[in-house]
């Protein structure tokens, strides 16, 4: 097996969602070819005004939502009951399942933002089970220390460590990585996994398919096509990234705003079960 080398890069858009909250999103060119991933959003400003009006009550269905933040906090609420706060270090995940609705609304005392949101398309066969919710403590995330640096396990498994999150659908790996100025960091993967790289700050170094290397900046994320390890190193101001990674599902995908499906009429079903509140009732 070959190093992974970057197979496409794919730029954040600015954009806004839930009640004018500004975000920059990333979904791949063909809209979805970021399998297993559908969505990847990161939110990031010092003015509360870009994003104090939060994402009021709205519903989901057939995929899992991973809020991770590093400034700032956020409530989530639900049809369920759960109701918990995120706070730096701190992360939320969400399987919708055959229906929640929930709200996602920034604290009274945060002046200031910056997180993902993280969609993870669910199985077919799983994308009409129970909804579930997992709250994850920043002290409950693994760090591994790194040469030049540290990893924050949320997700999936590094050196022999698991993170808490441990439900998530594709066996989805999720790193937060850390690197002083020109550190290296190389991570043997599962082979039949896709890895994501996007950094949130700073800029890493990785080989494209030429095998030359290439400079990832902030707000880009890279697809890396292969089998191998990966090996990337930070820029001269160091980095901060995360580390996405997954078993692709190959499953046709329909996507209706917050409902994703395998076919029109379901996502058509879904919206009739969201109509008439059949959406959030326990299947027969």
């Amino acid at each position: 097996m070959t190093t992974r080398t970057i197979r496409q890069v794919l730029d954040g858009r600015p954009a806004s969602d839930g009640a004018g909250v500004k975000i920059r999103r990333t979904v791949g060119i063909g809209q979805h070819d970021m399998d297993p991933f559908l969505m990847l959003d990161e939110i990031r400003s010092d003015s509360r005004e870009d994003f104090v009006g939060g994402f009021p009550s709205h519903p989901h269905r057939g995929i899992q939502t991973l809020t991770l933040l590093l400034e700032g906090g956020f409530e989530h609420q639900d049809h369920l009951g759960h109701r918990a706060a995120v706070r730096p270090g701190g992360a939320q995940w969400m399987s919708a399942g055959r229906g929640v609705i929930h709200s996602e609304m920034p604290l009274p005392d945060a002046g200031r933002l910056h997180g993902f949101q993280l969609w993870v398309n669910l199985p077919a066969a799983d994308k009409l089970g129970p909804p579930q919710y997992r709250q994850v403590e920043a002290a409950e995330v693994p760090v591994v220390a790194l040469p030049g640096g540290e990893l924050r396990l949320i997700a999936g498994q590094y050196a022999g460590r698991s993170g808490p999150l441990d439900a998530m659908a594709c066996e989805a790996g999720v790193f937060d990585l850390r690197l002083e100025p020109d550190a290296a960091f190389h991570w043997d993967t599962d082979p039949e996994h896709r890895v994501f790289v996007r950094p949130y700050r700073g800029a890493v170094t990785l080989a494209n398919r030429a095998v030359e290397q290439f400079m990832l900046e902030a707000g880009r994320m890279a697809v890396l096509g292969g089998d191998g390890p990966v090996e990337l190193a930070a820029g001269p101001a160091g980095a901060g990234l995360l580390v996405l990674s997954g078993r692709p599902l190959g499953e046709p995908i329909a996507q209706y705003g917050p409902f994703v499906m395998n076919t029109p009429e379901e996502i058509r079903q879904a919206i009739r079960d969201y109509q008439s509140g059949a959406l959030i009732e326990p299947a027969a």
